[in-house]
């Protein structure tokens, strides 16, 4: 019995040394970079602010006077002034679009996507798809598509919107009653619609009065504006000016046409290997005439 006890015992020994061996060699066969993962130090988590968000463009697009930039305008009385051009040297000029016939939802995604500055002269009849549409650009696909909505959506991209009458007359043959009609009703319209108060008016085909200019008053119109070159399909720009170029301060005529984001494409394209920058209408508004 002893000599069986004896044998058991070292039977146990044997096993014990040839385990510890294996978990000898064991520990021996790992490398410095595959100890246990809870002998490893707890990795530092990146906190929030070690994480940069990507900078949202806030405010309205485009270029903002610089301070003494912009020379005053000149005003008849307390009357809306009437402005062409601004009055600047900066090479920078403004974007304007008539009516709202053609109401493409590239154009919109264009205008957000690119942060493009435009002002947009909202006329009641086109943009309600009321009457003959313009289809100077090709056939018209989308007309009064979205109606309020489109210009809603302008508006959300940055887009001023502004009065352009409500039934596009020539002011020049109506008293000064009827014009108050066509101004002031449309911007009690946009107001309605899109929330804002416009500040701006442009006469259908450029053609204005002293009776416009009064009417124009009485409806909250801060002033009249008009342009220096308009802009075709196809992206041409037909100048108003004998030497045929872009000048600081130009203000552009478009409409909202078939084709238009295609045609607006090639013009920004072109404005700017002018060396030109788009400007915030508005803004420059404000510093030629700090009223």
């Amino acid at each position: 019995m002893n000599g069986k006890r004896r044998a058991r015992a070292k039977a146990g020994v044997t096993a014990g040394m040839t385990a510890g061996v294996v978990c000898a060699l064991a520990l021996a066969a790992c490398g410095p970079g595959d100890a246990p993962k809870e002998s490893a130090a707890p990795k530092e988590q990146p906190t929030a602010s070690a994480t940069p968000s990507p900078t949202v463009p806030q405010g309205p697009p485009g270029v903002r006077p610089r301070k003494g930039e912009v020379r005053p305008i000149s005003r008849t009385g307390d009357l809306p002034p009437v402005i062409s051009s601004i009055p600047t040297r900066r090479k920078v000029v403004f974007l304007t679009i008539d009516d709202g016939w053609e109401q493409d939802p590239g154009f919109v995604q264009q205008i957000r996507d690119e942060r493009i500055p435009i002002t947009a002269f909202a006329m009641r009849d086109a943009v309600e798809a009321k009457g003959t549409p313009d289809q100077a650009g090709g056939e018209a696909r989308y007309v009064g598509a979205g109606k309020w909505g489109y210009f809603r959506q302008l508006r959300d991209a940055g887009v001023a919107v502004e009065n352009h009458t409500l039934t596009h007359p020539n002011l020049r043959l109506l008293g000064r009653a009827a014009q108050r009609k066509e101004i002031c009703g449309t911007t009690q319209l946009i107001k309605r619609e899109i929330g804002t108060r416009p500040a701006l008016f442009r006469p259908p085909f450029g053609n204005y009065n002293t009776d416009t200019l009064l009417a124009a008053k009485s409806c909250g119109v801060r002033a009249v504006l008009l342009w220096t070159a308009t802009v075709q399909p196809g992206g041409k720009i037909a100048y108003q000016v004998p030497d045929k170029r872009l000048r600081p301060g130009d203000i552009l005529l478009l409409h909202f046409r078939p084709n238009l984001a295609r045609d607006f494409r090639i013009l920004v394209k072109k404005i700017k290997r002018r060396g030109y920058a788009l400007g915030n209408l508005q803004a420059y508004v404000d510093a030629a005439d700090p009223r």
